[in-house]
């Protein structure tokens, strides 16, 4: 065959497949776009945001161990050292798990007839969440991984309920510490999360919300979810388990003040992620929850230390670290709703009225709240709560409150008068939900495991008696 027939059958041959071929291309050529519109269209996640919120989740877990274990450690007795800094090292362990076999799926997800008080289990054993699945921050349209948001309220979880055992450390027994820390997530934690945070699920925007979300009451960072509810549950507790035998009688003072200056700077440092980061995102709004909480603390010291110098003739580094958690409990529900003048006015009013509550009403009644959870969590948790309902005015220097249809921060504010009586609202649901809540699950341990060690286990300190170790050697 010549080259001239070999050419012209090969011409004719292309021709019949292009011919044959021509319906897929065309189709081809038509889908392509819709294709990488598709493919653009998928929610890609801001890295700048994502890596801050990695960061943050480190922070708050910086909060709890080593902070929050030495805080309350340098409180107690040498001898109950290493039964504090076990029971917040256990409770947070614990509480990860249990987060995220089923905490995550009843906070975050929609409930069914029940949505206003818990989600469901959708979301069980984190069903349905990996590296792909995202969540939409204030700004809509603004993503970060799903399992971001998984992580960083996992340490929420964490810290809360290892708040609580500050109120009656050094007599409780371990077991009812693990005991309780389980049930009481399950039915007081997870339950109070999704009424003040769920806003429809990842999404953030969609209904049906949360109980206390739907009163219009605002919560930027846990006033009411972690030190309301701790502090009311740590009240509770400290009523029920008793005083410390030998209390009132028996030398009780904080064996280490350097350790619990240690743990509280190191709750300082750490706070930054737990209310910045809870913007979600890395902008203008997180700067504003991190100066705020910069000065709110730093005021709180200042007039914790004044009050001390009037009524007790001198400042005490006791009182000062007091303060110093006080400002950050009272700021931590306004974080990033109100102005930084505003976040030294609630820092500077927190720490008269914590230190009434811890000095004069906590002898007045004669219970034994062993860190003073109850004067400075819950009473500043209570205070900041309501006073985010001030503050969080445009007029007053706050940002508003988000409308989160829009996304805008000023739309959604009612006024001062409407959103504190939202606030109270939200305050009151929490005092009951978290106080008779946990008044039964105290009574279920005591009878399943018993909450309170022996006379003379108390007596050894829980250190040897519990653990079978002991903090310092001679």
């Amino acid at each position: 065959m010549s080259s001239f027939k070999l050419s012209t059958s090969l011409g004719r041959v292309s021709a019949a497949v292009a011919a044959f071929l021509a319906p897929a291309i065309a189709f081809a050529q038509e889908t392509a776009p819709a294709a990488a519109e598709a493919v653009a269209a998928a929610p890609v996640p801001d890295k700048g945001d994502t890596t801050w919120m990695l960061v943050s989740s480190a922070l708050v877990l910086l909060m709890t161990v080593p902070g929050l274990a030495l805080f309350y450690g340098g409180l107690v007795r040498t001898k109950n050292m290493l039964s504090v800094l076990m029971q917040v090292l256990m409770i947070a362990s614990v509480a990860m798990v249990v987060w995220v076999v089923y905490g995550y799926s009843m906070a975050f997800t929609a409930g069914g007839s029940l949505n206003s008080f818990v989600g469901g289990f959708s979301k069980l054993f984190l069903a349905g969440v990996d590296t792909t699945t995202v969540v939409e921050t204030f700004s809509k349209g603004v993503v970060i991984p799903e399992l971001a948001f998984v992580i960083f309220q996992m340490t929420f979880a964490a810290i809360t309920p290892g708040l609580i055992v500050g109120a009656f450390a050094e007599r409780v027994k371990f077991s009812a510490v693990i005991l309780f820390t389980i049930l009481w997530l399950t039915f007081i934690y997870f339950p109070i999360a999704h009424m003040v945070w769920f806003w429809g699920g990842p999404s953030l925007y969609a209904d049906p919300s949360g109980l206390i979300f739907g009163f219009g009451a605002i919560d930027f960072a846990g006033g009411t979810v972690v030190h309301i509810n701790a502090g009311i549950a740590g009240l509770v507790g400290c009523l029920m388990i008793g005083k410390r035998t030998g209390f009132g009688k028996d030398m009780m003072a904080p064996h280490s003040m350097t350790l619990t200056m240690v743990g509280a700077s190191l709750l300082w440092v750490g706070w930054f992620g737990f209310n910045a980061g809870s913007n979600l995102e890395a902008n203008g709004y997180a700067a504003l929850a991190m100066i705020n909480t910069f000065v709110a603390a730093a005021a709180a010291v200042i007039s914790w230390s004044v009050v001390e110098t009037f009524t007790r003739g001198k400042a005490s580094i006791l009182g000062a670290v007091s303060g110093a958690v006080a400002g950050l409990v009272v700021i931590t529900p306004a974080a990033g709703f109100v102005g930084p003048m505003g976040a030294i006015v609630m820092g500077l009013v927190v720490s008269p009225i914590c230190y009434f509550f811890v000095s004069t009403v906590k002898n007045k009644f004669g219970y034994d709240d062993t860190a003073d959870v109850f004067g400075v969590h819950c009473i500043g948790g209570i205070l900041g709560a309501l006073l985010t309902g001030v503050f969080v005015n445009p007029a007053l220097g706050g940002a508003g409150i988000v409308d989160y249809s829009t996304a805008d921060f000023a739309a959604g504010y009612a006024g001062t008068a409407a959103q504190v009586w939202s606030q109270f609202k939200g305050v009151i649901v929490t005092l009951l939900w978290s106080g008779i809540g946990s008044a039964i699950l105290y009574k279920i341990v005591d009878v399943i495991v018993g909450l309170r060690v022996t006379v003379e286990a108390e007596r050894e300190g829980l250190d040897l008696s519990s653990h079978g170790e002991a903090a310092y050697h001679s």
